[in-house]
C-alpha cells in the first residue's frame, strides 16, 4: 500500500515538475520569410491588400479540400475572410492597418485540435533598384498550454513547420504576379483622323535596339524644359519616327510633347518646335508591356497589305503614350497608341 502511495507521489510531483516546466517553456514564436520580386512595390501591395487575390498563392487557401469564406469588405483596413480545412482547420484572417505601399499588418485566428490560436501578421516591401521589391512576410504570436504541450511530441518546431508554408506562398505569389503583368493584348482600330498639331521635342539617332532605352529620357528633359519656359503640354508624350532602317539597324526619332501653339526657343536649346498635319492614319493600340510593341507594329502593317492601303509619302509614323509607368504599376495596364499615316484615296 505504502508503494503504490509513493508511486501516486511520484506521479503528482512528475505532473507538477512537467506543467511548470511546460508553463515555463518560451511559446512566442515568430516566422519570418523573405523574397526579391521583380515588381513595383505597389503592384505587390495591392495583390496582398485584396484577399481574393490568396486564392492563388496562400497555403490555407490553395488548398483543393479548403472551404473559403470572403468577408463583406475583401480589400483594405476592415477587410477579411475565413476558411475551412481538413488539413489544417478553421481560420479567420482580417486586415487591421495599411501603410500604402509598404505594409500591411493583420491578424490570424487558427481552431484545430490544439485550440485556438491567435496571432499576428506583418507584410513589408521595400523598393530596390530596377523595379524589383524585397517582400517579408511574418507570423508571429504565442502557443498556449496545450500547443507547447503537443509541440513536445512534434519533431518540428511550430516555426518549422509554418516557414514552408511561406516560403511557398511566395514563390506562388511571384508567379501569379509574372502571369499578370505579361499579359497583353494588340488590336487595331482602323483608319482614323489624327488632328495633328504642334509639338515639341528633342531628335536622335541610334540603334534600333536602343530607341526604347534613349526616348525615355529625352522625353523627360523635353518635359522639364517646357515646365521651365512655361509652355503648356497637350496629352502624353509622343515618339515620331523620321527614319527606320531595319538592314542597317538605325533609326533617327524624335520625342517630346504636343503644345497648343507655335513657340520659339532660345537658338542653343536642345529642345526644338515642329508641326504634323491633320491626317488620315491607321491606329493600333498595345495594351501592355512595352516588350510587346515590336508585335503590335507588324500587325499594323499586316492589316495595311490585307486591306489594300498604302502608307502616306514622305509620312512620319509615331506613338502616343496613354499611361504613366510611375502611375500605373500593373505593366498590363500600360497602353501604346500607333498612328501609321494612310494616302487618302482620291475620289475621280
Amino acid at each position: 500500500m505504502k508503494i503504490f502511495k509513493y508511486l501516486l507521489f511520484l506521479l503528482l510531483i512528475v505532473l507538477i515538475g512537467g506543467s511548470i516546466y511546460i508553463a515555463t517553456k518560451d511559446g512566442d514564436f515568430k516566422v519570418e520569410e523573405t523574397q526579391v520580386f521583380d515588381a513595383p512595390q505597389e503592384l505587390i501591395f495591392n495583390e496582398v491588400n485584396d484577399f481574393k487575390n490568396w486564392e492563388y498563392w496562400a497555403a490555407w487557401s490553395t488548398s483543393s479540400e479548403a472551404t473559403v469564406n470572403y468577408g463583406d469588405i475583401i480589400k483594405g483596413v476592415g477587410a477579411s475572410y475565413e476558411w475551412e480545412s481538413d488539413d489544417i482547420g478553421e481560420g479567420q484572417l482580417k486586415t487591421i492597418e495599411t501603410k500604402p505601399f509598404t505594409q500591411i499588418i493583420q491578424k490570424i485566428k487558427i481552431s484545430n485540435l490544439l485550440g485556438e490560436d491567435h496571432s499576428k501578421v506583418s507584410w513589408n516591401f521595400e523598393p530596390i533598384e530596377n523595379d524589383q521589391t524585397k517582400v517579408t512576410w511574418i507570423m508571429e504570436g504565442s502557443q498556449s498550454f496545450k500547443e507547447k504541450f503537443l509541440s513536445l511530441f512534434e519533431d518540428r518546431s511550430l516555426s518549422e513547420m509554418m516557414q514552408p508554408k511561406l516560403s511557398a506562398g511566395l514563390t506562388a505569389m511571384q508567379q501569379v504576379i509574372d502571369n499578370k503583368m505579361n499579359e497583353y493584348n494588340i488590336s487595331v482600330d482602323g483608319v482614323v483622323n489624327h488632328g495633328g498639331g504642334y509639338y515639341m521635342y528633342m531628335t536622335t539617332a541610334s540603334k534600333i535596339s536602343q530607341v526604347n532605352s534613349k526616348m525615355q529620357p529625352m522625353v523627360t528633359q523635353v518635359s522639364n524644359f517646357m515646365e521651365t519656359q512655361g509652355f503648356e503640354k497637350l496629352g502624353n508624350p509622343v515618339v515620331i519616327y523620321n527614319e527606320w532602317n531595319q538592314s542597317n539597324n538605325s533609326a533617327i526619332f524624335s520625342a517630346g510633347y504636343f503644345t497648343p501653339n507655335e513657340v520659339r526657343t532660345p537658338i542653343d536649346a536642345d529642345v526644338l518646335n515642329g508641326s504634323m498635319p491633320n491626317q488620315k492614319v491607321l491606329k493600333t493600340v498595345l495594351k501592355g508591356k512595352y516588350d510587346n510593341i515590336e508585335e503590335a507594329w507588324k500587325k499594323a502593317y499586316q492589316y495595311i497589305d490585307n486591306n489594300g492601303l498604302e502608307i502616306a509619302e514622305s509620312a512620319k509614323p509615331f506613338e502616343v503614350y496613354q499611361t504613366n509607368p510611375i502611375e500605373t504599376a500593373n505593366p498590363a495596364e500600360w497602353i501604346t497608341n500607333i498612328y501609321i499615316p494612310i494616302k487618302e484615296i482620291e475620289n475621280d
